[in-house]
């Protein structure tokens, strides 16, 4: 098992930046791919970005892309998602997850989930 806890969301601004960060613990010795994933109110949980364990390999939607960074530290089992330029439509529920053997946009191939952090975005 791998036991994940996303932190860093908030209150911001339209324009603003947030750093969120996930931290895994438990089952961690395995190579895998992380990603985070966004759920709004009344909307269908959506794929944001995604990273190769080594880092290497890295994709983002395309609503996302240009603004948001993910990246990751496997001395420190850590996944973050850099967000600059928020805009409303950025407001959501965010989850980290891991467990794909590869980078992939469905959700369905990712065994571990966080329980989430709220971003909200002010316009």
């Amino acid at each position: 098992q791998v036991h994940l806890v996303e932190s860093g969301g908030g209150l911001v601004q339209a324009g603003g930046s947030l750093r969120l960060s996930c931290a895994a613990s438990g089952r961690t010795c395995c190579s895998f791919a992380m990603g985070w994933f966004r759920q709004a109110p009344g909307k269908e949980r959506e794929f944001v970005a995604a990273i190769s364990w080594g880092g290497g390999t890295k994709s983002y939607a395309d609503s996302v892309l240009g603004r948001f960074t993910i990246s990751r530290d496997n001395a420190k089992n850590t996944v973050s998602l850099q967000m600059n330029s928020l805009k409303s439509e950025d407001t959501a529920v965010y989850y980290c997850a891991a467990g794909s053997s590869h980078v992939d946009m469905r959700s369905g191939q990712y065994n571990y989930w966080g329980q989430g952090t709220q971003v909200t975005v002010s316009s």
